[in-house]
Order: C-alpha cells, then structure tokens, then sequence
C-alpha cells in the first residue's frame, strides 16, 4: 500500500506509528498550533495538539516517513515569530485512532513555557488597515498571530486571552469565526478585535475629550506645535514634530531634558535621507519585527535639519512605526491614499518619540497617570482602553565591530526571550545594579533578562523592580533556589535581594561589579574556559571596598583574580566628581603638579580655588581607576565638558567629536605600564592639556587609549597564556573604542569577546550574576 510504511492492520483496523512531540520555545502566541493544524493535514497525519506549561504538546500518528517528515518541515517552515529551543520525540504504543487532528483547550502546568517578545505589524495587516474595502481599515488595534503586543499584556503562562488585558473585550461574531478558524491566521490571535468588539482610541486635554477623529486631531496638534502623550505597547510616549525647533526646546523643558539626545520615529527609511547614514545591517535592524530605537550616524546637515533633537553627539536615535496607531499618523500626514505603496516613499513628518515619565521616574502606562501630566508636561493625550500588563521601554541598539547588533537597552521587542547557557544550574534570581538596572531569572539552561527599569535612585523605580521579580516569576513558573546582587550593600537592589532571600530561606550571593560585567558577556556567548576581562565602566565596588572601574581580571567562572588596573584619580566632591568633569581635570592637573593651573582653567567654576588648595594640601580623597573618570577628565582638560546634566555626557561629546574628526592612523605611545601591571594614562591627560583644539585632542585621546589597552591586555596574555580578552562594561558602549580595541587585539594576536545579547554596561549586569552565582552554588 503506497505511502503506508510502517502501518499494519490489526483485527481489520489500520494501526500506524504514533509519537508524542514536545516543542520548547516561543510556541504560543505566535500562529504555532494552525501552522502544525496545517502540516499534519498536508502530511494526512491524525492526533492533536495543545498549549501547555512546557510550550506546545502534540500526539502524532502516521506512517514513519511522514511523521519524520513532519518533524523536519516543523523545524524549517516554522511561523516567522516562533523559535524552536528543543524539540523532544517519544514514541508511544501503537493504537487505533479516528482519522483528523484537532487542536485541544489549553493545560497548565510544567515549566519550559516562553512568551514571545512584541513584534511590530506585520503586512499582512498592513495591507488589510489601509484597504478602504477591509473591515479594519484604519483600526488602530490590528494584530494576527504574526504580529502585535505579545510580553506586555500577558499575567500569566499559558498565552491564552483569558490570561491577558484582551479579556476585557469580548469578540463579536466575525472576530470570533476568526480566532476558532484554524486555517485563519487569525486562529487564536489573543489580541484579535475589530472596530465593534475591541479597544478604542480618545484623545483628551486639559478641558476633556478632543471631538472629532483622534487620529485626525493629534496630528494636526503635533503640526501646531503640541506636544502629546501617545500611547503605545509598552507604555506612553511623548510626542512633538521634530522638524518643529519650538516644540522640541519646549519638550525638553517641560521634561527636565536639557540636553540628552532624543529619539524620532520615521514613516520609513527612505524618509531619513540627509539625516542618517544607513548601511545594510543598520537597515535591517530598523525593519526588523523587533523595531528598535537604532544610533545610525549622523549626516553633515542633520543638526541643521533637526535643530535641538541631539546635540553635540555623531549619533541619532531612529525608529521605525510598530503599532498600528503609529502606522495611522503617517499614513494621516500623507493623506490618507489607498494601499501600501506609500510607505515606500519618503514622508516628512518626523516626530520626536521619548519616554513618558516624570524626570527620572518609571515609564507611565496607566491612562491615569498619562492624564496627570496635563498639562505641565503635555498638551493632550492619546489613549486607548486596552491595559497595559507590562511596562517596557524601547529598546536602543547600534551596529557593533562584528557585523553584529550592539545593545544599549534591552526592552520591547526583545524581553522576555530567553539567552541560551552553555549548561543548566540551580534557578537563579539576580537583581542587577544601581544604575540602568535589570534583573535576570535563570530557569535550567535558559537566562531571562527583564526589560529596562532605570536607576534606583527613585521610589518608584524601585518599586518597579521588585514588581519585575514577582511577575517573571510568575511568568516563567520559577521560585528560585538562589539569589544574587551586588558587592556594593546599600545598593537597594543589595537590600531587596537579602529580603528576598529571607523570606524564601535561600542562599544570597554578592558578586563583585567587574566580575559580573565580564561574566554576563561569557554567559551569553556560552564560554565556559579562562579568559583575560578587561571591565572598563564608571564605578562598582572592588574587593577592596575601593572605587574601582578600569580593570584587568582573570575570570574562570566563580572565580576572578584581579591583574591589574588603571592608575587611580582623585574624585574631588565624591559622586559629584562624576556630575562636574571639571573635578577630574583638576584631578589629573593635580596629578602631575599642576595644581596653580585649576583656577585659570576653571574661572566659573566658584570652587576650583578652594578645591585647588585642598589638592596642594594634600587633603585625603577617595581615589578610583574608572575609565569612566579618565574620559571625564580628558573631556575638561579640552574644554568640551566642565558640567554634564546626563550620565556619560561628557564620553559622548568626546566620541562624537572623535568620530567627525577621525583616528590617526599612528598615535604617539602615551601610557606606561609599570611593575604592578598598573596602566598610567598621564602622559596622555598632559598632552591633552597642553592646548590641543578639543576635536583633534578627543581624536587623539581615543586612538592611543585603544592602544594602551591593547598593549596592557596583550602584556598580560602572554604571561598567563591566555587567547581571549572579555572586555565589558559601560565604557564598551563607547562605538570607537569598541571597533578599536577588537582590532588593536586582533593585531596582538587576541580574539575579543564583547557583548551582543545584553548591554555591555550595567543594563546587562545581572546577566552575569546569574550566571558566578549558577557556578559558585553548582560547584
């Protein structure tokens, strides 16, 4: 009988090979169980398949070619937003089975179930919102299981409506056929709703609900200079037409934003032309169904054409439409036409996009709170009745030295997929930094790496944290066995972490801030031998309770020796040292005996009088080795920053006036490297401070710090025999000295690891907790 291998007939019934099929990974919410509907049909294989704790199940019957057959096409033809981590085959007794497959009501249970990260709309549905002829045209809430909000309106495992903020919203009758449609792409979209059954949009200011169309009016607001809280998957943003001085200086006003760089998002790429330069990677980031916030390089005109977006860097921050309501904007400013054509032609609404929050604070997503901010903060906003479950930032990515995308904030698009581990441990909880801080949950061989919170210093910030804890966990279905922070104890991510590992009477571990940088960038890339960690960032307690930030570490798993370090500044004022670059100039003025200078260099600064006799006096001072401190000083010492209003405003200047002017091709050797492996970066600070024209002296001070790095590390390897150079920390960010370090290595004969997966800084840090405590706990 053809096409019956491996089938018999027993007491005149067909008896076929049957398996059961476990399939780990993004498998819900993403179109998984139609597309299996549709494959098992096409293969005339009968059985069914379910959601469950452990991702998808499925019981199949057929003969053996086609049940191999099956296995092969579902690793290849899988639904574009799903991944496969592992995919388990067992066989099962033999029995008579009616013919069909179905698809069953979800099971909870188990725990290797993953939620898939928001994607942006697809074209599919692209095409459907713009088709006057289409029952969604212009609905601000399209989405298919190849699109739409997935991480961020999700309370709990399995992915089914009930378990999301769509439960509210009861389908009608055609929305319905849809989702119970296996062969719909539509079949089990959670999200699925139309104009009649789902969320609305309404636009309100201070007087109350704004008539006519919501789409219509906010655009036209945005064009009249307004500026408008707009809300969107992850939380709300605020909004203002970039091309509008005006209304940007007015933006950053009313935020508190003097001067950090402010992201715009584009109708597409072909709309950034004489604003950015895009290269083929940089494209694909931007198109990607992740849509990111995107650093490309700044044209020569760009400032002139966006005055006020973002000064005084070589980078601007770009983002393509992801939801349906940022589609129906643009699609607004063009006129409305028919179709999805225009979206391949330029359009020249360009519109600021930043995080709605008061200074400081947690991204707003809760309408009510978006309804406070008038009007100091907006003139109207833009919202809609769907909730938001999960807070979750725009994720913020350039293009690295590999050819590879290089975080800078890990959120939407990205959170919550999981990092594969070389080997699975005890489940870790590990609650980050200070700063930038994250937190990671380990589960087996998988690390889950929560979206952006921000820095601790706030209540609010800190209450996010510990609400990230409690939902990942319930998330994932995970307690954990251990915990793990910083060295530093009066972090509040320190203090949370020993109050988490009281109440659940489990171990905690404080992990030393350099060790973890390093550790998180072997973890993502599954590296489990020796290597040389050369940690360059602003500040993290060492061993030694010193202020520590420019190392050079042995790492082998829970363990790490340091080597060696930068020559140690004085942080005059303390953390206000890393407020005013001034301070660290004096520092290094100091450092070489110069200290009559300060005042003149210095003559508005009040203090620099006092803080140069303190100096002369030899007055005791926490010193540190952070890179970080010796960018601050060389950014002073050239004039380019004596004040700062963001964190690593004064490297950034310093990187984009470098990256205008370009690298010489043959810097001068100056650093020394002295007995106690400890690098001295002095002679170059002298040389900077000798009245260097502040773009060629930035120029200069990256090209030979890449050097001097290179030749510390590549010192260093070759007593200790080692072939691989981690090199981590938030000073990595740094797009220069990143493509320059990999190849002044490489000339050395060192391959660089670097971090891909997670921010190099401390957005990633808790990556790497996780994982010393993984090791130090499984030894």
């Amino acid at each position: 009988m053809a096409g019956l291998a491996g089938s018999r007939l027993r007491q005149g019934r067909l008896i076929m090979a049957r398996e059961q099929l476990t399939v780990r990974g993004i498998v819900q919410g993403v179109g998984f169980r139609p597309f299996v509907y549709r494959l098992a049909g096409e293969l005339a294989l009968s059985g069914w398949i379910r959601n469950d704790g452990d991702g998808v199940t499925m019981e199949l019957q057929g003969d053996d070619a086609r049940l191999d057959g099956f296995a092969s096409r579902l690793l290849l033809e899988r639904p574009p937003l799903a991944r496969i981590d592992q995919l388990l085959r067992q066989t099962l007794p033999e029995q008579a089975q009616p013919d069909g497959f179905a698809i069953l009501a979800s099971e909870s249970g188990g725990a290797h179930a993953a939620i898939g990260a928001d994607s942006c709309t697809c074209d599919a549905c692209l095409a459907e919102l713009f088709d006057p002829a289409n029952r969604r045209y212009r609905y601000p809430f399209i989405n298919c299981t190849d699109c739409g909000p997935r991480y961020t309106l999700v309370s709990r495992l399995p992915y089914d409506r009930a378990q999301t903020s769509m439960a509210a919203f009861a389908q009608c009758p055609a929305c319905l056929d849809e989702y119970r449609d296996p062969l719909h792409r539509r079949f089990h979209a959670e999200p699925n709703a139309c104009s009649i059954c789902g969320p609305s949009l309404a636009l309100l200011d201070a007087t109350g609900p704004a008539a006519g169309d919501a789409i219509a009016e906010t655009l036209r607001r945005l064009q009249d200079g307004e500026i408008i809280a707009i809300k969107g998957l992850g939380g709300f943003h605020l909004a203002c037409d970039a091309r509008n001085p005006a209304a940007v200086a007015r933006l950053r006003q009313r935020k508190a934003r003097e001067e950090k760089p402010l992201a715009i998002m584009a109708a597409n790429s072909a709309s950034l032309a004489g604003l950015a330069r895009i290269d083929e990677l940089s494209g694909r980031l931007l198109r990607s169904p992740q849509r990111p916030i995107a650093l490309l390089p700044k044209t020569a005109g760009c400032d002139d054409a966006l005055p006020g977006v973002a000064p005084d860097v070589a980078w601007l921050g770009v983002m393509l439409p992801y939801t349906p309501l940022h589609y129906l904007l643009f699609h607004e400013a063009a006129g409305r036409p028919d179709g999805t054509s225009w979206l391949a032609e330029p359009q020249p609404l360009l519109l600021v996009m930043t995080s709605a929050n008061p200074h400081g604070e947690p991204l707003i997503t809760r309408n009510e709170d978006a309804r406070a901010l008038l009007p100091d903060l907006a003139d109207a906003v833009l919202e809609h009745d769907r909730d938001i479950v999960t807070r979750c930032d725009d994720s913020v990515l350039r293009v690295g030295c590999h050819g590879h995308a290089q975080f800078l904030r890990r959120g939407r698009g990205y959170t919550p997929c999981a990092i594969g581990l070389s080997r699975g441990g005890p489940s870790v909880l590990a609650l980050g930094a200070h700063l930038k801080n994250t937190l990671c949950l380990t589960r087996g061989n998988e690390a889950f790496l929560s979206q952006h919170i921000g820095d601790l210093d706030r209540v609010a910030n800190c209450r996010a944290l510990e609400a990230a804890a409690g939902h990942l966990q319930t998330l994932l279905s995970v307690r954990p066995q251990f915990i793990a922070h910083d060295l530093h104890p009066d972090y509040f991510s320190s203090r949370l972490a020993r109050e988490l590992a009281e109440r659940l009477n489990i171990p905690a571990l404080a992990v030393q801030h350099h060790h973890a940088h390093i550790a998180a960038i072997l973890a993502e890339q599954q590296c489990d031998e020796t290597v040389l960690g050369l940690a360059l960032d602003g500040v993290g307690l060492g061993d030694d309770g010193g202020a520590w930030g420019g190392e050079l570490l042995m790492v082998d798993g829970a363990h790490s020796q340091r080597l060696g370090h930068l020559s140690t500044l004085a942080l005059p004022g303390g953390d206000r040292a890393a407020r005013e670059p001034w301070r660290m100039a004096a520092a290094a003025l100091h450092s070489w005996g110069a200290d009559e200078e300060i005042p003149a260099r210095f003559p508005n600064e009040a203090a620099a009088p006092q803080l140069a006799l303190w100096l002369n006096q030899g007055k005791a001072l926490t010193r540190s080795s952070s890179l970080g401190r010796h960018f601050d000083a060389a950014a002073a010492l050239l004039g380019i920053a004596a004040r700062t209003s963001f964190e690593a405003q004064a490297a950034m200047r310093l990187e984009g006036l470098a990256e205008r002017h370009g690298l010489p091709p043959k810097p001068p050797r100056l650093h020394q490297i002295d007995q106690d492996n400890h690098l001295d970066l002095t002679p170059l600070l002298r040389q900077l401070a000798s009245g260097m024209a502040p773009a060629a002296g930035a120029a200069l001070f990256h090209a030979c710090l890449i050097e001097a790095l290179a030749d510390w590390a590549a010192q260093t390897a070759r007593r200790l025999g080692l072939r691989r150079v981690a090199c981590g920390g938030g000073c990595l960010q740094n797009a220069i000295l990143a493509r320059g370090l990999h190849a002044a290595l490489g000339r050395r004969g060192l391959s660089m690891l670097q971090a891909r997966l997670v921010p190099a800084g401390d957005g990633g840090l808790a990556l790497g907790q996780a994982w010393v405590a993984q090791r130090h706990f499984n030894q």
